[in-house]
């Protein structure tokens, strides 16, 4: 990946086709003024490559030059980047940043959280949530524009409970073909893929052939497959079935597979990274292109229901889940006692929504006199939608999983979780300046340009002449996260310039208000048949 990468950088054109790459001192015919120049930088390509000083030109929304400037260039305004590090705008494959990008409050579509850590295209729709209707929702993107890029998975939870309903049943075969049909539509007109959160319901009542029928349209369209596993512990099947159920819907689908957060969660299965890992080795040997993002925390997030409650306690929905709370059978207190044992016990969770926000679910039970799990039953008999922070993985699981080629950076951004505000910072503190697990170069490929090939997103997460002109400028030893579980929305420091499109989203460490993101859209290939 890295050499094609890297001959990519070397062939593509400038704007003006004169191949302008490294070091290049080809004249222009006559003078140019162009929007701006950075100098003086450690220039971080995206490639792999380590870093180098080089001027960066950048001329209306795409990079002129990178190396000497031409003959007869000026600038109407130059930054210094002496002592910062010069990289492209790094890409969040995995996002839940949805409503923000479609408020109509433009503060909230400038995603402050995502610019002040130099990220400059998102991804949404993941864990199957992804609009059906991709051509309305890339139209309201375009006419409401975002602080970063916005690209979109169409959801296959969205489609299944339009079409089926919430509720354990499969579809019919006339069902079936609609959904079909919907999959086929989303991606001609634009969606990267079909995602999926096979651990949720309804969701979760989709049998794996159901599931693979979507994905082989997707497929057919150069889509890939994204999945929040249908267990990423021991919570149903098993992790290790779960990868290769997932594993199974790529092979018949015939399309690329992406894991979503990688991680091993819970009780049983921590320390089982190890083998993990050696399980997708041995099905990537087979043929399967598999690969995942990763966000690096210790706690993951989900809703309080998600964690605890059976899915067949959930068959109808929100209101047949609170009818069966209520009365708490036997049975039903058995599965959940059981699923709060995985999870490392109610002091291991965390409310980060709603009225009891920032308290553990032991220090409520305690304050109520109730058992953990009744106290659970009213807390969502309240509120349904309850978010948790869960503190259930390790930090050497972490770390193993960031090691690996195929592992890129995300954050899986929520409310009440510090991963919204400073997962990537938090990596670069983690993986490149304290643990050195990685150096800088290896991070910036995995937070840029191999994101932007793993979803097709030409023109994307590389520095180079012709490219996009989405940069960031940081100061690698003050990039850092600063929110934590107790202030979770405590914006990350260390980020001095972040370009959109060629656009200034952050000028000195502040935001400027600018609202240059686009709507990415995968491009349309001239063989595909598409639904009129």
């Amino acid at each position: 990946m890295r050499l094609a990468v890297a001959a990519l950088l070397l062939l593509s054109p400038s704007p003006s086709g004169e191949g302008l790459g490294w070091g290049s001192a080809a004249s222009t015919p006559t003078s140019r003024t162009i929007d701006l120049v950075i100098t003086n930088g450690q220039v971080i390509d995206g490639t792999g490559t380590p870093a180098r000083v080089a001027e960066i030109g950048v001329a209306g929304d795409r990079i002129l030059y990178i190396g000497q400037r031409p003959r007869g260039i000026t600038a109407r305004r130059s930054i210094d980047a002496r002592g910062l590090t010069v990289t492209p705008g790094f890409i969040d494959p995995h996002t839940h940043s949805g409503p923000d990008a479609r408020a109509p409050d433009a503060a909230r579509r400038q995603l402050a959280n995502h610019l002040l850590q130099g990220v400059t295209s998102i991804v949404i729709g993941n864990d199957g949530g992804g609009e059906a209707d991709i051509a309305t929702l890339f139209a309201r993107l375009g006419a409401n524009p975002t602080g970063p890029n916005v690209a979109s998975f169409t959801g296959f939870g969205t489609i299944r409970l339009q079409v089926v309903g919430n509720r354990d049943r499969a579809p019919t075969p006339a069902e079936l073909e609609t959904m079909k049909g919907q999959v086929a539509r989303a991606m001609c007109d634009g969606a990267l893929g079909l995602s999926a959160g096979l651990y949720y319901a309804p969701q979760s009542f989709a049998q794996t052939g159901e599931v693979a029928a979507l994905a082989t349209v997707a497929g057919r369209f150069n889509g890939i497959y994204e999945t929040h596993l249908r267990d990423e512990g021991s919570a149903s099947i098993g992790l290790i079935p779960a990868i290769d159920e997932a594993i199974a819907i790529a092979r018949d689908g015939k399309l690329p597979l992406h894991i979503a957060h990688i991680k091993a969660l819970g009780a049983d299965v921590q320390g089982m990274a190890p083998k993990v890992i050696a399980h997708i080795a041995a099905a990537q040997k087979s043929g399967i292109t598999i690969t995942a993002d990763q966000y690096p925390w210790e706690a993951s997030s989900t809703s309080l229901a998600a964690a605890l409650v059976p899915r067949r306690a959930q068959d109808g929905g929100a209101p047949a889940m609170v009818a069966n709370l209520k009365t708490l059978a036997p049975q039903l207190r058995k599965e959940m006692a059981e699923q709060l044992r995985i999870r490392g016990g109610a002091n291991a969770i965390l409310l980060v929504s709603g009225p009891h926000k920032g308290k553990r679910l032991d220090g409520l039970a305690t304050q109520w006199k109730l058992d953990p799990l009744d106290a659970a039953a009213r807390i969502l008999i309240a509120d349904p939608g309850t978010s948790i922070a869960s503190f259930n993985m390790t930090q050497r699981d972490i770390d193993a999983f960031a090691r690996q080629s195929w592992v890129v950076t995300s954050s899986d951004a929520t409310n009440g979780h510090p991963r919204r505000m400073g997962s990537f910072a938090r990596g670069w503190r983690m993986f490149v300046r304290e643990k050195k697990l990685m150096p800088p170069e290896r991070f910036v490929q995995r937070s840029s340009a191999q994101t932007a090939q793993i979803l097709g997103l030409p023109d994307r997460g590389v520095l180079a002449p012709g490219k996009f002109a989405d940069i960031a400028i940081l100061d690698p030893k003050t990039y850092t996260e600063r929110a934590t579980y107790d202030r979770p929305d405590e914006p990350s420091t260390g980020v001095r310039y972040v370009l959109v499109n060629g656009r200034l989203a952050v000028d000195k460490g502040q935001l400027t208000g600018t609202l240059a993101g686009r709507p990415l859209a995968k491009p349309r290939q001239p063989e595909w048949t598409c639904p009129a």
